[in-house]
Formats: structure tokens, sequence, C-alpha cells
């Protein structure tokens, strides 16, 4: 019996309400708002699965092959970011899933709020969820980066810099950031 290809939607998060709206789990908001209110999450192990679709453009686009369907099974992993690869596998290999079927979501300082990028593989530009994923199942997938922006004032000394790095991804979003987010999540949408 034919079955028919899904793709591997996985959104880079931190697991937990202390976590809710902040600027690392951009990806999180991308899922649960690709996955639609009306999903119905299952926990698995190390992650929580919605089945779905997707528009077939955007998997398309993603994918950069000719897909029939938008069936998607959306990912949100439980295991903090910096071992997201964790999860990664575990839904690859419950769902048999290649990697060239799979796009990840998630929050890049390097572009601007409310800009968006797409690419496959490259470097990890020292996203912590990135390199785990990269460590675990390679890094030849789909990328959307959401883009967050850097704090507007930066430190000088390295270790403060750091830091402020730290608290801006783990920062939550401002009502106006927030918008503009959601725009650029929808924008993804578009048919």
């Amino acid at each position: 019996m034919f079955k028919s290809r899904r793709l591997l939607i996985i959104g880079l998060g931190n697991p937990g309400s202390e976590y809710k709206n902040t600027r690392h789990n951009a990806g999180f908001m991308a899922i649960d708002f690709l996955a639609g209110s009306g999903a119905k999450w299952k926990s698995e192990k190390n992650f929580v699965v919605a089945k779905g679709k997707t528009s077939i453009k955007l998997a398309n686009e993603l994918t950069g092959k000719a897909w029939d369907n938008g069936h998607a099974y959306f990912i949100k992993p439980q295991t903090y970011m910096n071992l997201s690869g964790l999860a990664v596998m575990a839904a690859m290999q419950k769902y048999k899933i290649p990697l060239t079927d799979i796009i990840v979501i998630h929050d890049d300082l390097d572009i601007q709020l409310g800009d968006i990028r797409i690419k496959t593989g490259g470097a990890n530009a020292g996203h912590n969820g990135l390199k785990s994923i990269s460590a675990a199942v390679g890094n030849d997938y789909r990328r959307i980066r959401i883009g967050i922006g850097r704090p507007i004032t930066m430190p000088t000394e390295c270790q403060n810099k750091h830091n402020e790095i730290i608290n801006w991804v783990l920062g939550r979003f401002t009502t106006t950031e927030k918008i503009a987010i959601f725009k650029v999540i929808e924008s993804m949408c578009a048919n």
C-alpha cells in the first residue's frame, strides 16, 4: 500500500511556562501557528507532536521538491534547546523521515526582527539548538530563520556581551515585537 510522504517540521524552543513568548522560542511560536489552534498534541520521548497539513506551496518551496500533499508532523522538542538533536533524531527514527524532508524553524540574532530567511545546511552561527541537531543527524536540512535582531546596546567586554545575548534571547517579546513575529510567521503560510 502506498504511504504518502510527510514533512517533519520542527520548531526550536525551550519547554516550560518560564520560556513562553521568549525570543528563543520563536520556533515554538511558529509551530503552534502552523499546526493550528485545533492541533492534538501527543507526548513522545523527547518531543511533542501533532499531525496535520501545511501549505503545499510552502512544502514545495522549503524542500525544493514537487510535493503532492501538505502532510506534516509538527514537532516541539522537550529536551531544552542545547539538546534539540536528541528530539530530532528520535522523531526522524520514529516516523522514518529522511533529513531532506526536515524543516527546522528557529530564532536568529543576525536577522532583523520581522525578517525571515530560508537556507539548507551551513554553519550554526553559535545557535546551540542547531549545533545539537547537526551533531546528531548532520546539517543538510532546511532551516527557516526568524529574525529576532540583537540588543541595541552591547557591552564592550566579551563576557558581558555573552551575558547580554543570553538575557536577550531568553527575554520576552514586547507587544510590538510579537506583532512583527506573528506577521512573519503568517507570511510563511501565504498561498
